[in-house]
């Protein structure tokens, strides 16, 4: 595709951002560059972003993550005076189709849920310091991070002008961080999330909108300061060298996607994609010494890494293919040592635990993926441990049911909670909320499982005979080619996270759908809709009844 997006990027090529250091405080700086947008037809005035602001974000906390362990605090500001970030750029909205403004919202969610990720599991604290106006997306951004510092000089505020000036939601996680995180009161949080004017100075602190605020005359001071304080309060701070991590590419011909460990093949007739994930191909490395020593080519590593991008552009760049299918190669015993190696050392190791990390941050994208996932165990596989929870995390799940040929799965030390979904649950947990003492069972007798036994412990969906095999996937994968993908999407969503709400499956589950449904309504973005004529003379008509 000529309009294909990559997700690769490195601090040398940031366009949007600088990266610098001061000892064990980081600084990212939003220097967003006008004429650097992702396509043609906006400008990002005023620290407004697109999807490529947020790719090199993204880029820049994992890198924060493995590279610099010295790390304890980020600072994030902004080049500009007195803006801060005015937000998603509203004619890039504007402009942009329906499927590319959901996936923009999701990958930016995705990436703010990262930095919250960086502080609750690797001690990687962020300081917002609000040097001016921080508005819509801008001050979401500012909610994903452990404290906001705001510039009181009189003009500076935070909001979330949305609902009146554009007619849609804070697409990024904003309602839900305003009242589940920062536990604003709900009153409070209405008259603010209906003004678009803002708050400022002390009432957003009084409201709990921000952490503090300091005048133009200290602000340098003030920021350092609470940098400093947030650096002590980490538990993090390695002194040795990082982890260097080389880009990620995968070769692209016709139909086909190829890394070093994954491969996927694209059949748009089908509107079919099958990916295939291979095993370690050659020793692992079993202590923290022999991972650094491989870098970030060993494959516990570099597998998620491949796998992680691949969905990305499965999700961007390939639409039409609403079903993905995905079939592991290897053996099944080198998986579940690498897995023991990485539960074994995550909770004394920085690097094992930012590997977990990044395991974990994969499934939970392949948690969110708008598209079918099939997963096929088939002989050769090596769906056992880390790589069963993918299987765990699929849609559906066949097994070839053949005792002339060797086929089974097998739990691991990482599927016992160390790999949590968006709910807060595993992934067993969330399958058997019908049965919690099934879960203990399966962890005490973690298999192989052959097809039958697989079937019986509830692990799998089907288990066909060879006789029935290809029949029952080839019927599988032509009836979810037939169906609404509006309401495969809905019904999926719907099903893959039972039990109870975090703030993370409230963003995903419940923010996302309401912006999904209004950005398709005329109010936002018909013909005379407030996003449509935003920054026009005219104003917006709406139709006031309420549904």
């Amino acid at each position: 595709m000529n309009d294909a997006v990559s997700f690769q990027t490195h601090p040398d090529r940031y366009k949007h951002w600088r990266l610098s250091f001061e000892g064990e405080i980081a600084r990212l700086t939003m220097a967003v560059d006008e004429h650097g947008g992702l396509r043609e037809g906006y400008s990002l005035k005023l620290n407004s972003y697109d999807l490529g602001v947020d790719i090199e974000l993204a880029d820049a906390y994992q890198r924060l993550r493995f590279e610099h362990p010295e790390v304890k605090a980020v600072i994030l500001d902004s080049a500009l005076e007195r803006v801060f970030c005015a937000g998603a750029n509203i004619p890039m909205l504007g402009a942009s189709g329906h499927p590319w403004k959901v996936n923009f919202c999701k990958f930016t969610n995705e990436t703010r849920l990262g930095i919250e990720d960086a502080s609750e599991r690797s001690g990687l604290r962020t300081l917002a310091a609000l040097n001016g106006v921080a508005a819509g997306g801008g001050y979401e951004l500012a909610l994903a991070a452990d404290q906001i510092l705001l510039v009181d000089d009189g003009a500076s505020v935070v909001s979330l002008p949305e609902v009146p000036l554009l007619g849609v939601l804070p697409g990024t996680g904003g309602l839900t961080r305003v009242t589940d995180k920062r536990k604003v009161r709900r009153d409070l949080a209405d008259v603010f999330c209906s003004s678009p004017d803002g708050v400022r100075g002390q009432r957003a602190v009084d409201w709990g909108l921000v952490d503090a605020i300091a005048p133009r005359s200290r602000w340098a001071e003030a920021v350092d300061e609470a940098a400093k304080a947030l650096a002590g309060s980490s538990p993090r701070g390695a002194s040795e060298p990082g982890f260097p991590l080389e880009a990620v590419e995968a070769e692209e011909s016709e139909g086909r996607m190829a890394y070093r460990y994954v491969s996927v093949h694209l059949d748009p007739a089908q509107r079919l994609a099958e990916i295939t994930l291979r095993g370690p191909d050659g020793p692992l490395p079993l202590t923290p010494e022999a991972l650094r020593e491989a870098g970030a080519g060993a494959w516990c590593v570099r597998v998620w890494r491949e796998l992680d991008d691949a969905l990305l552009r499965l999700r961007l760049n390939h639409l039409e293919l609403g079903t993905l299918t995905l079939r592991t190669e290897g053996d099944p015993e080198e998986v579940l040592a690498s897995d023991a190696f990485i539960a074994a050392h995550a909770e004394g190791d920085w690097l094992v635990n930012e590997v977990l990390g990044l395991m974990r941050r994969t499934l939970k994208r392949w948690d969110v993926m708008s598209k079918t996932l099939v997963a096929v165990i088939e002989p050769g596989s090596c769906f056992v441990g880390a790589l069963l929870e993918l299987a765990l995390g699929a849609d559906r799940s066949y097994m070839l049911d053949d005792p002339e040929q060797e086929v089974s799965v097998a739990l691991g030390p990482l599927n016992g909670g160390l790999l949590p979904m968006g709910n807060g649950l595993t992934r067993l947990a969330s399958r058997f909320l019908a049965d919690p003492a099934q879960v203990d069972r399966l962890l005490a007798e973690p298999g192989p499982l052959d097809a039958a036994a697989a079937l019986e412990a509830g692990l799998i969906t089907f288990a066909p005979d060879d006789i029935d095999w290809e029949d029952e996937l080839r019927l599988c994968l032509e009836e979810r080619a037939s169906l609404s993908p509006d309401s495969l999407t809905g019904l999926e969503a719907n099903l893959r996270f039972a039990g109870p709400e975090t703030m993370e499956s409230k963003i995903f589950g419940r923010l996302s759908a309401w912006q999904n449904w209004i950005f398709q309504r005329p109010n936002a973005v018909g013909t005379q809709g407030a996003l449509t004529l935003y920054g026009q003379p005219a104003r917006p008509e709406f139709d006031f009844r309420r549904t």
